[in-house]
């Protein structure tokens, strides 16, 4: 791969601005486009790990993404000054480093933006209904599973909010036309973490670009445009790489400091975990140094008096524990360029360095300490009623959508219910396509118009359409 393809500035519809005074680069503008979009907006009413908490201090998705993007810029600034310096590519202009930077600020800020609500759970109820219910719903008297071509169920079985996020920045989200945000193709190719499609899913290949979809069968071609144009052939853009971790430092360590504030993880819970995986580990020096700075963060806080010295640590420590992933996931990718750039890395940028411990050590610890805490296990029992409801009303009411078959009243107001944008999209991309694929595009409505609800929407709207509502 070449950094002069892979850098491409291009949009599906191609656009130039207009006027000698605006002195953005294309990167930058696509900036400007994704923190004035109400889709970005939306996040700061979407989970990242506690559903609905009316805690200020506990992360939202919009919060997590400024963190991912901040995490993204900082990586781009360190890496893409090791190509020049210390890996030394030709084919490495010095000016592209300020292209990867906001490329990268970009695609955090839109990596989650195609998420359902209640986070990675919300992912799980729709990929479940699906599974169930396809087989058991019949269209001119046929299962969909006989009606559908199989990527097209694959496509529901194995549903993505990364792939969502492609879909709502090409072609939902309505700016101008039918082509959504019309963003550049770096960008693009940045934020599809998985390029292959539902059919070519292998989680036991070893390589991790195939453990989940990159696309839908529906974007097919916009995927195709963005790799031509790129030059990946169906390889991961580099900076993908960047982007994931830039994601995994945010989240990682975010979840220990939230599951901290919220009473799921105490002080003396999380050292003395930390302190068993230092104990196992036969050469991990990093790991005990790191260890060694919360021990001593805390008696610095003791010595200072501070009124919660636990917090203190805590807070502080993450801090530091940011700083080391940052530098183990600048030096897997400069330790595996070649790979990299021949699209023959298969594995994350943590993976074999000092911060693949401390990545894997706190993921356990979130899991066990906050991702199975009671508050969590309940919010998330709500939440698949809740989905499970919505999905139920409005895949029947889509069924027969837009086609001559009588729809009942309620199916009607169903489908008026569902955004008039989403459902503009749909008539367009629907417009001669064979039934079949009409067909698949309505159940995509489906899910376009839950993924772009809030938390609180989908609670209220649940409430409301089961006779919940009190007003």
């Amino acid at each position: 791969m070449e950094w002069e393809r892979l850098l491409c500035d291009d949009r599906i519809r191609p656009y130039r601005g207009k006027g000698s005074n605006d002195l953005r680069t294309e990167f930058e503008k696509d900036y400007h486009r994704i923190i004035q979009s109400a889709s970005f907006r939306r996040l700061q009413d979407k989970t990242q790990v506690f559903p609905l908490d009316r805690s200020d201090f506990i992360r939202t998705r919009l919060t997590h993404s400024l963190e991912v993007s901040s995490y993204g810029k900082s990586l781009g600034q360190n890496i893409a000054q090791n190509i020049v310096n210390v890996i030394k590519d030709p084919g490495f202009l010095p000016e592209y480093g300020a292209d990867i930077c906001n490329i990268l600020q970009c695609a955090g800020l839109l990596h989650d933006i195609g998420n359902p609500p209640f986070g990675h759970f919300g992912e799980t109820v729709i990929r479940d209904w699906f599974r169930d219910n396809l087989k058991r719903i019949s269209y001119r008297g046929r299962p969909l599973t006989e009606v559908l071509l199989p990527q097209m169920q694959a496509d529901f079985y194995a549903f993505e909010g990364n792939t969502q996020a492609l879909r709502l920045v090409t072609k939902l989200h309505y700016l101008v036309d039918e082509h959504g945000m019309n963003l550049t193709k770096a960008l693009l190719g940045t934020i599809i973490k998985y390029p292959v499609s539902s059919l070519a899913i292998d989680r036991g290949s070893g390589n991790i670009k195939t453990k989940k979809m990159g696309y839908f069968y529906a974007d097919r071609d916009v995927f195709a445009q963005v790799q031509e144009a790129l030059g990946t052939e169906e390889n991961r853009h580099p900076l993908a790489y960047i982007l994931e971790a830039a994601d995994d430092i945010a989240y990682l360590t975010a979840d220990i400091e939230d599951a901290f504030k919220k009473g799921c993880l105490s002080f003396p819970d999380l050292l003395r975990e930390l302190r068993r995986v230092r104990d196992k580990a036969d050469d991990a020096p990093e790991f005990a140094a790191l260890v060694q700075r919360l021990e001593e963060k805390y008696e610095k806080a003791l010595r200072r008096k501070e009124s919660s010295p636990e917090a203190y640590a805590v807070q502080n420590w993450i801090v530091q524990v940011q700083g080391h992933l940052i530098a183990s996931a600048t030096a897997g990718f400069t330790g595996n360029y070649r790979a990299i750039m021949a699209g023959m890395h298969t594995r994350e940028l943590l993976a074999g360095t000092p911060g693949e411990l401390t990545a894997r050590t706190l993921g356990d610890i979130a899991c066990r300490y906050a991702f199975a805490s009671r508050p969590i296990l309940k919010l998330e029992i709500a939440a698949e009623k809740i989905l499970n409801f919505l999905l139920d009303e409005f895949v029947h009411a889509v069924l027969y959508y837009d086609t001559e078959e009588r729809q009942t009243a309620v199916q009607e107001k169903l489908i008026a219910l569902i955004s008039e944008n989403y459902r503009a999209m749909y008539h367009i991309y629907a417009d001669g396509k064979p039934d079949t694929e009409k067909l698949y595009l309505r159940l995509l409505l489906v899910t376009d118009d839950i993924c772009g609800m809030t938390d609180s929407y989908a609670k209220r709207l649940y409430q409301e359409l089961s006779g919940q509502w009190q007003g």
